[in-house]
């Protein structure tokens, strides 16, 4: 097979002459090594033929009902510092967000090296969160908050009466070599948004997270998603933006049930990554299958609003190829907004293929 690495990796197509040089019985065997090498190109995944899309995650955003009353949870509880609030109206913004005639108000959150972005739509107002939300819905989505020690974080988190969505914190068993150890707890803000504390043990999740140096609360490691199928959402976030797998897990038995608060709870779990910032994780429930799609009316202004934003080189040049690959636009097309608001100049709202809200922009 030397000969035909040679004209296809070199780059060089034999010269006709050297074509007719080789014995009749080999020339059916090279137009067909011809064919499947082409094929082969024709069928590689979007992101080895294109550019990555997305260079970083920049922030995980939420719609909050109050920012005032978010801000002092996310500070005193879970020891977020905000960096930045602003005020913001008119057009741009409109067209950004895909909600005429708003005012929002905006509070920029850090916890280690990560943000998370707190938005009060003070008109109009949306609908609250839905309150029968169960983690396998697919408009679910949180924040996953690293902690240097599980028991005292729970018990602070006690302290300050939060609403439990799992039982109590779930250690993944040792049969998960994927996961062995990890401990985790889900629970609610004000708003009635998924949080997701856990622990990384030595040897799992990313190394700076052993490095703690005494604080209880460390950053946000990834922003997880139900996905209805893994297969597409990589079409999406891997395909056409650029995003890489990072690990890959199934989970299951009763630490994952009581974990998600769902009975019979089996997951196919993907980590994407960008090259910097949170990750992005895929939950997929391969059982139970009930859970309900996101509504095709979910606005930007509704609490049960998420969105996760995407620092890319190029927002009109990504817009013309995701609307050439039929993704949900929410905004129009790349809008330019205002400088010295959020620290980007252009930006675009669009939606997965289950509805999950992913705003792109272009910083100066």
């Amino acid at each position: 097979m030397r000969w035909v690495q040679f004209i296809f990796n070199e780059g060089e197509m034999l010269k006709i002459k050297d074509l007719l040089r080789m014995s009749r019985p080999m020339l059916p065997v090279l137009c067909v090594l011809c064919a499947f090498v082409s094929f082969a190109q024709e069928a590689r995944p979007l992101s080895t033929q294109r550019a990555t899309q997305v260079l970083a995650v920049d922030a995980i955003g939420m719609t909050v009902e109050d920012l005032d009353r978010s801000v002092e949870f996310y500070s005193n509880v879970l020891s977020f510092e905000k960096v930045s609030d602003v005020e913001v109206w008119g057009g741009e913004y409109e067209h950004l967000q895909g909600v005429f005639g708003l005012r929002m108000r905006v509070a920029r959150m850090k916890l280690g090296s990560e943000f998370v972005e707190l938005t009060e739509y003070l008109t109009p107002k949306g609908r609250p969160y839905p309150h029968d939300t169960r983690s396998n819905d697919h408009w679910f989505q949180h924040i996953a908050i690293v902690v240097g020690d599980m028991d005292k974080a729970y018990q602070h988190l006690r302290r300050h009466k939060v609403q439990h969505a799992s039982t109590g914190p779930q250690r993944i068993p040792d049969w998960n070599k994927a996961a062995a150890g990890i401990r985790a707890f889900y629970f609610r803000d004000p708003d009635g948004h998924f949080l997701e504390i856990i622990y990384f043990p030595p040897g799992k999740g990313d190394p700076k997270w052993q490095n703690n140096s005494g604080s209880l609360f460390l950053g946000i490691d990834h922003t997880a998603i139900v996905v209805s199928s893994t297969d597409e959402s990589l079409k999406f976030y891997r395909d056409l933006l650029g995003l890489r797998v990072a690990g890959e897990s199934e989970n299951y038995g009763t630490e994952q049930e009581h974990l998600n608060n769902v009975f019979g709870a089996r997951l196919r779990i993907s980590g994407l990554k960008a090259a910097s910032g949170p990750g992005i994780e895929f939950l997929e429930y391969l059982a139970p299958r009930d859970g309900r799609p996101a509504p095709d009316d979910l606005q930007a202004n509704d609490i049960a609003h998420w969105q996760t934003i995407l620092i890319t080189k190029d927002v009109e040049e990504v817009a013309h190829y995701l609307l050439s690959n039929n993704v949900e636009f929410v905004s129009p097309d790349a809008v330019l907004v205002p400088e010295g608001k959020f620290g980007f100049n252009k930006g675009l709202l669009v939606r997965d293929p289950d509805g999950h809200a992913i705003m792109l922009v272009e910083k100066r």
